[in-house]
């Protein structure tokens, strides 16, 4: 089992940044990669960024490329988000996951942190 826990989430105006972290525990041997996604209310889950635990390749969705930088730092089990330019379209609950492998789906979920961007 892996166990993540994610931290950073707050209020910000727009035009603001925010620095997530997801603090991976357990069987952190297993993890393949990391990923962020983010649910706004009434809206479905959507993927945000994603990074190769060992060869730290990262992954973006269209809406964040050239706004949000994912990276992980390995010796603490630790990814983060860091978030520029914030909209309030932003605005979401950002949960960290986790797999095994390139084809498995995402099993290992954090509880999720608030992001709120005010216009």
């Amino acid at each position: 089992q892996v166990q993540l826990v994610e931290s950073g989430g707050g209020l910000v105006q727009a035009g603001g940044s925010l620095r997530l972290s997801c603090a991976a525990s357990g069987r952190t041997f297993s993890i393949y990669d990391m990923g962020w996604f983010r649910q706004a209310p009434g809206k479905e889950r959507k993927f945000v960024a994603s990074i190769s635990w060992n060869s730290g390749s990262t992954y973006y969705a269209d809406s964040v490329k050239d706004r949000f930088t994912i990276s992980r730092e390995k010796v603490k089990n630790t990814v983060y988000l860091q978030m520029n330019s914030l909209k309030p379209e932003d605005t979401a609950v950002y949960y960290c996951a986790a797999r095994r492998s390139a084809i498995a789906q995402y099993a290992y979920w954090g509880q999720g942190t608030q992001v709120t961007v005010s216009s």
